[in-house]
């Protein structure tokens, strides 16, 4: 007997394809990434692309809203860039003798923030409301963004020149950090012989609707979770915070967002359960950005990633996952 929930994760699992099929075109040789991103917007999170210039951020970034039938905007972030240009600004109407509120780029569906790190501090803070609320607050009166939301950020390495290091604050506020990375050598070679007829991001058109992400992202939440691996979270979370060369661990918010990403990950693998494999797979992008070492441990070579893969070595897995 073929029940409701197989019906939908049938065609979850169609149109995962179809996205994965459609950010194919644009990045080649990285699916891996690829399926992070997806699992970082049907887990309604924000992503954060991390990399040197010219390895495709801003592609990945694109292709993905565009591969999508929702609206999107994009914001280039750059020193002179003021908060109201990314979330409006009131406007003095002679004619009524009142303020308007002109919304800016920030009300869309995906908002894609190109090089964040190259705006001042201030800029990058008129993100945190919007980024964890969903809201706009000016003057008293508060806006709502549309649902689904999700901001796609890029960013150079912050030694870079003329770069900013993200506030711990909004670093947070990101479900997930990825970093494409250089292709392959097979990959780079097929782009260089689909230059001239290959695809880009301004010719890709949408492959599902907005009702089909919806449907999408109330899938994922009907993914179970054990009790057995919710203390697995848990228990990893707590591990990045005792950890000798940590001097800030990953903060509750992790925990949650370690939570919703495993279950994103389970369904994108067709499973309607949360395994221990699915955690691991998604605790490095969901946690690494979360974590400030000791400048001596820095100094010794220590990174969060070796945080967190002590961490999944140290905190017991559990054996028998009952669902």
């Amino acid at each position: 007997m073929v029940t409701d929930h197989a019906v939908a994760g049938a065609a979850f699992a169609h149109r995962v394809e179809r996205l994965v099929g459609s950010l194919r075109q644009v990045i080649r040789g990285k699916d891996e990434v690829l399926r992070q991103a997806l699992v970082c917007l049907l887990a309604e999170g924000h992503l954060l692309i991390e990399d040197v210039p010219g390895t495709g951020k801003t592609s990945l970034a694109r292709a993905l809203a565009a591969s999508i039938r929702l609206e999107w905007s994009r914001i280039q972030f750059t020193p002179d860039l003021l908060p109201s240009d990314v979330t409006g600004v009131s406007v003095f109407n002679q004619g009524t003798g009142t303020f308007e509120f002109r919304r800016g780029p920030v009300f869309a569906h995906v908002v894609v923030g190109d090089e964040i790190n190259r705006a001042s501090p201030k800029t990058q803070s008129a993100l945190l409301e919007v980024m964890e609320e969903r809201t706009v607050t000016t003057d008293a009166v508060i806006y709502k963004v549309p649902r689904p939301f999700m901001v796609v950020a890029t960013q150079n390495p912050i030694d870079m020149e003329g770069t900013y290091p993200l506030p711990e604050a909004q670093l947070d506020r990101f479900l997930m950090r990825l970093a494409v990375g250089y292709p392959t050598a097979e990959a780079e070679a097929e782009v260089l012989r689909h230059e001239k007829d290959g695809a880009t991001v301004s010719t890709l058109t949408p492959v599902i609707e907005p009702d089909d992400l919806l449907a999408m992202i109330d899938h994922v939440k009907t993914v179970e979770v054990a009790p057995a691996l919710e203390d697995y979270i848990v228990g990893l979370v707590r591990e990045t915070r005792h950890a000798p060369e940590v001097r800030l661990g990953a903060s509750p918010r992790g925990t949650l967002g370690l939570l919703r990403a495993a279950r994103a990950w389970a369904a994108v693998g067709d499973r309607s359960f949360v395994t221990p494999d699915d955690v691991k797979a998604c605790a490095a992008a969901v946690l690494c950005h979360r974590i400030l070492l000791h400048p001596e441990a820095e100094l010794r070579g220590r990174t969060a990633a070796d945080v967190v893969e002590k961490a999944l070595q140290t905190v017991p897995v559990p054996r028998h996952v009952a669902r």
